[in-house]
């Protein structure tokens, strides 16, 4: 055989082995149907004007609702610092959900379940959460770098 059909062949075997459970050493962690992946992203957003309402019981309870809403959407969550005045999330999730969702999603359900059981947060804020937010993406490599960047936050 010439070498193009060598190569066909062996592709077509790594194919074959990686669909019976065998693939690469890449650090797939996550799997969906149709797809291995290793998407870890770094969240932070703030309450509108930056006002510090998210200590003592808010926070304990920001906490709850951000670990069941992640969980509905069949992510994880790695590291999570909530602050007086904004919250970091580190946490995978499938890439069949888009980011902008997410953050609808965490943002959306929070606010709802939080002014709610908390009055207060209605007469301080006309809407809990600000528009906007950062997100980074992190691979395998440094995930390690911004967990450790979290744990530092907490001490602030």
């Amino acid at each position: 055989m010439g070498g193009e059909a060598e190569t066909y062949l062996s592709t077509k075997q790594t194919f074959a082995r990686e669909e019976n459970g065998c693939h690469n050493s890449f650090a797939m962690k996550e799997r969906t149907r149709h797809a291995l992946y290793n998407i870890n992203y770094h969240f932070v957003f703030c309450p509108k004007f930056r006002r510090p309402v998210l200590a003592g019981d808010v926070g304990k309870r920001l906490t709850e609702l951000l670990h069941q809403e992640v969980k509905n959407l069949d992510g994880e969550i790695l590291e999570l610092v909530v602050q007086p005045d904004h919250v970091h999330l580190f946490a995978t999730f499938p890439p069949t959900i888009a980011i902008p969702q997410i953050m609808f999603r965490l943002k959306g359900t929070s606010a709802y379940q939080l002014r709610k059981e908390f009055p207060f947060l209605k007469s301080r804020l006309p809407s809990l959460w600000t528009r906007s937010y950062y997100v980074g993406t992190a691979g395998h490599v440094s995930a390690e770098t911004i967990k450790r960047y979290i744990d530092d936050q907490k001490g602030q």
